[in-house]
């Protein structure tokens, strides 16, 4: 395993862990998933330059649409929930209420 992969790898897998083990706050966890979709971009767009093909160059630019979408509807749910519950700890939230 090359440097840059380790690199790559393990910024995914930290957002991973702190996805896993740090769920006390929505804000938390949005962060970590946005930054195991950046690891994701650095890693496709290096994979689409190493490979110098015209096909696959669109892949990372596709990758960034859906993270800033899933971004803004991250935040759009975090200020949803935050003006409804009066905070944004995961405890509050129950997904059985209407």
């Amino acid at each position: 395993m090359t440097p840059v992969h380790f690199t790559f790898s393990s910024a995914f897998m930290l957002g991973l862990t702190g996805l896993t083990f740090h769920r006390t706050h929505l804000l938390s966890a949005l962060l970590c998933l946005e930054g195991m979709m950046l690891s994701l971009f650095v890693a496709l767009s290096l994979w689409a330059l190493q490979l110098s093909s015209i096909s696959f160059s669109a892949s990372p630019l596709l990758l960034l649409a859906f993270s800033a979408c899933e971004a803004s509807a991250g935040l759009a749910l975090l200020v949803a929930t935050a003006r409804t519950h009066g905070s944004d700890r995961m405890q509050s939230l129950n997904l059985l209420q209407c």
